[in-house]
């Protein structure tokens, strides 16, 4: 029997070598029935602000907070385990922003905290040399053994000189902050660097933390409702005066409903209606209280009692533990498996699916799939059945749906809907999950002999899940 192996001949001065490589190993169904029990897939996250502020001449303005990368999943240690354990179970990680003044990667220490590794990259900075208006962080992950996961891309990252005085306009919705958007804050005692501490989540409890940021999201809600597990929020610019839930979006623990206003110089602008701005100063009052403000003590978060400004009725009086700053903050998210065995080739570019469209009618039906950073080389799956693809570009597939009598372990039971997941696998079996679905609906006819009936159409909306 033949072995699965190519041949490579590698010129080296003027000797030919030959080398057996390993052929690529194609997922099957098996494979992808394992993943889907087990989900020991990778998964990369990079957090970071949507602004950055830039440095001029000498000085640093390392940004605050600093970008994130951090590492969870099961199939970091899953990979551990069947190296042995002097296998490395985290990768280096190395950062770099393609700045002229800063070239190559610069390596972060990983911090390990309940089966999550992290590092800071607190050193990073823009100087005025870079004349970009936006630029993107690039995280290299490499293990001790050599082996490189590839490039992993921030989102863009908008550069500004400095925090704007002005008040903001409304229509500068880059500048402002929105409902519904995540946010990160960071509190600095007497505006020392070394003092900062972050709104974080531990142990659902709020924290002030020295190492980690919170992922936030801000709620507008309705002035007169009541605070209560569920609260309506709406939609647009956040504005000083008005009533605000924050959210920890890994865990959903909320805030009580609080105001945010604005800050100067150690008072509470009480009366100020403009735009929330980037990296304005606020405070949150939390309502229903006499004169109570989100505020820190070391690494707790209290409540910190105002007092009335003698000088002003309109302004209360806090200390720099109630006053914090703002800032847009995004995320991009990786996951991956090595679903048919350890592969050789880099697992970036990661593909990412924005969204799942059907077109065609009748017997054949074809969806098309949208988003970035597609190749030749992907196939769409529909839970363990893979499904027949078409490359037309980087940021679309086209696939066949497959019939539905393919999932005979589901369809057998057709009195309900049913979905599957949808991955993209590449062809050395490295799985890609997305965090879309799609639906196979039952569709009730007529016979003339045997009267009602059922059957089932895969002519369904696919859904992506949020």
């Amino acid at each position: 029997m033949r072995d699965n192996y190519k041949k490579n001949f590698i010129k080296l001065s003027d000797v030919f070598y030959l080398k057996f490589e390993q052929a690529p190993r194609k997922l099957t169904a098996s494979n992808m029935n394992r993943y889907l029990k087990e989900r020991d897939h990778y998964i990369v996250t990079i957090l970071h602000a949507k602004v950055a502020q830039k440095s001029y001449g000498n000085e640093k303005r390392f940004f605050c907070p600093p970008p994130c990368v951090y590492l969870s999943g099961k199939g970091w240690k899953k990979r551990k385990e069947e190296k042995g354990e002097s296998c490395q179970l985290y990768p280096f990680v190395f950062t770099n922003i393609g700045s002229p003044d800063q070239p190559g990667f610069q390596q972060y220490d990983i911090n390990e905290k309940e089966n999550i590794a992290f590092c800071s990259a607190k050193s990073m900075y823009i100087s005025d040399v870079d004349k970009r208006k936006n630029f993107i962080i690039h995280s290299q992950l490499i293990f001790q053994d050599g082996k490189n996961l590839g490039i992993f891309d921030s989102k863009r990252i908008k550069v500004i000189s400095k925090p704007s005085k002005k008040k903001q306009s409304s229509k500068n919705t880059e500048l402002c902050i929105s409902s519904n958007s995540n946010v990160a804050l960071f509190n600095r005692l007497r505006s020392q660097t070394v003092s900062t501490r972050y709104l974080h989540v531990e142990n659902d409890n709020f924290i002030a933390s020295s190492l980690q940021w919170g992922f936030l999201s801000i709620h507008l809600c309705n002035d007169n409702e009541p605070d209560g597990e569920e609260v309506t929020v709406n939609e647009g610019i956040v504005h000083y005066g008005q009533t605000v839930k924050l959210v920890f979006v890994k865990t959903n623990l909320a805030t009580p409903m609080m105001i945010i206003h604005k800050v100067d110089k150690q008072t509470v602008v009480l009366d100020a209606d403009d735009p929330v701005s980037q990296l304005h100063k606020v405070a949150f009052y939390v309502k229903g209280t006499n004169r109570s403000y989100l505020s820190i003590n070391q690494e707790k978060v209290i409540m910190f009692q105002a007092s009335p400004c003698s000088k002003d009725p309109k302004r209360d009086v806090i200390s720099d533990a109630a006053s914090w700053t703002i800032i847009s903050a995004d995320k991009s998210t990786y996951r991956f498996c090595e679903g048919a065995g350890p592969v050789q080739s880099k697992i970036a570019p990661v593909p990412f699916v924005s969204n799942l469209h059907l077109t065609g009618g009748g017997d054949v039906v074809t969806m098309e799939v949208n988003g970035e950073k597609f190749t030749s080389n992907l196939k769409v799956w529909f839970a363990d059945v893979e499904a027949e693809t078409m490359y037309r570009s980087s940021e679309t597939l086209i696939c066949l749906v497959p019939d539905v009598s393919l999932f005979k372990d589901r369809w057998k039971y057709k009195q309900s809907d049913f979905s599957v997941p949808v991955s993209l696998v590449r062809d050395d079996g490295v799985i890609y999950p997305t965090d879309c679905t799609f639906t196979f609906t039952p569709e009730l006819y007529f016979t003339d002999e045997a009267g009602l009936h059922e059957r089932i159409s895969r002519y369904v909306t696919p859904t992506k899940l949020l």
